[in-house]
């Protein structure tokens, strides 16, 4: 670990790794370095095999039944964007919400603009909650599909996710559920939450490496593939493979990111997951507590267990977020996230769309004692700045 830095932006990427992530990285990349479904020696078998049990693995963290509906992708984003641009046609309708990161919004503003998809937009009160019944009075005769974050990555804010689930189901719409924030802190089982399609990233709270995610589709679902090429299988034929996950696998996975994705999700069961989410609600109060009366300071993010992910959104009134970020970076050695977080919809509705916000995003491995030295940071600046 970097001990320069106090690292508070988990959110984005999260850090440290658990070591045994970065040893099964290595070991897949010095001994069985090969492509699984590409050829039949000893090495692409092993790896062929490798993938094989990520892939049970992380399914059954998702209680998804059938690993085989579970396919690989390079990030939630890919994932989200083949399901929105793989299911929804002309004239079809689409619910979303104002906390969306631009994973979900920007395709489904290109479906609007391309394909006459009708998208409406839940907007969530000031802390970007959201009503479910809100979701309900927005359904159509022509509403196929609702989309939906887990928790936003710019407050923490939880989503309602089992009602917008159970709402969908009742009116035989599609459920597509970007998990991409908090799924490694909150349990996430598809057939509770009536899920259809879940988009997931790996380098987050999952603790795996950059450029890993994944999409689970729910059995008796088509959809059409983003990517069309090689996949390992059916290969005298020139048409793609219609059978899953090579449907929506085409090219080469990323190997040793899968492998370590899996470790980083066996580590969270050998923990509990349950044990990482009130860990990180412990560290969450204590900052909210030692912060809320420093002067200057407006805090955007909710701070009960159940409502908040485990992001602690701040503004100093009267200065730009970036500029103390830049502060806690340069002076304090603390990283943070300042400016806007890739979800216009989601500052609007937070009232921040002029200055962005701090984001200070808490992970399993920070300790009371970063968590102390932030908030004595943000009580500093407080002195030097807040007259």
């Amino acid at each position: 670990m970097n001990d320069d830095v106090v690292y508070l932006d988990n959110a984005a990427t999260s850090y440290p790794k658990p070591y045994k992530v970065y040893e099964e990285i290595q070991k897949y990349l010095m001994y069985y370095c090969a492509n699984p479904g590409r050829g039949g020696h000893k090495m692409a078998i092993y790896a062929g095999n490798a993938i094989y049990e990520a892939r049970k693995d992380i399914a059954g963290f998702f209680n998804i039944n059938n690993p085989l509906r579970l396919c690989f992708t390079k990030n939630a984003t890919e994932a989200l964007n083949i399901v929105i641009k793989g299911i929804l046609k002309p004239g079809d309708h689409v619910i979303t919400t104002s906390m969306e990161h631009n994973s979900v919004l920007r395709p489904l503003k290109y479906v609007e603009k391309c394909l006459g998809v009708e998208v409406t937009i839940v907007w969530g009160n000031n802390f970007g909650e959201i009503d479910a019944d809100s979701i309900r009075r927005s359904i159509k005769k022509n509403t196929v599909l609702i989309a939906a974050s887990l928790s936003s990555n710019v407050n923490g804010t939880i989503l309602p996710i089992e009602e917008i689930g159970s709402i969908s189901r009742e009116n035989g719409l599609m459920f597509l559920l970007d998990s991409a924030q908090e799924a490694g802190s909150i349990n996430i089982d598809v057939v509770k939450m009536n899920v259809d399609f879940l988009a997931f990233s790996g380098h987050k709270g999952l603790l795996g490496p950059p450029g890993t995610g994944g999409l689970y589709v729910r059995d008796g679902i088509n959809l059409k593939p983003l990517l069309h090429g090689g996949t390992g299988s059916n290969s005298k034929s020139s048409e793609q493979p219609e059978l899953m996950p090579d449907l929506l696998e085409s090219g080469t996975i990323n190997l040793p990111g899968v492998v370590g994705l899996a470790t980083g999700i066996r580590f969270i069961r050998n923990i509990g997951i349950e044990n990482i989410a009130y860990y990180k609600q412990l560290l969450l109060k204590r900052f909210y507590e030692s912060i809320k009366d420093i002067k200057g300071i407006k805090i955007y993010s909710l701070t009960d267990n159940s409502k908040n992910s485990g992001i602690l959104a701040i503004n100093f009134s009267g200065f730009d977020s970036s500029e103390i970020a830049s502060i806690l970076d340069t002076q304090y050695g603390i990283a943070t996230r300042g400016g806007f977080h890739c979800a216009p919809l989601a500052h609007e509705t937070l009232g921040t769309e002029k200055q962005g916000l701090v984001r200070f995003s808490i992970g399993c491995f920070n300790t009371i004692e970063e968590i102390d030295y932030a908030a004595n940071a943000l009580k500093a600046i407080s002195g030097k700045l807040v007259q």
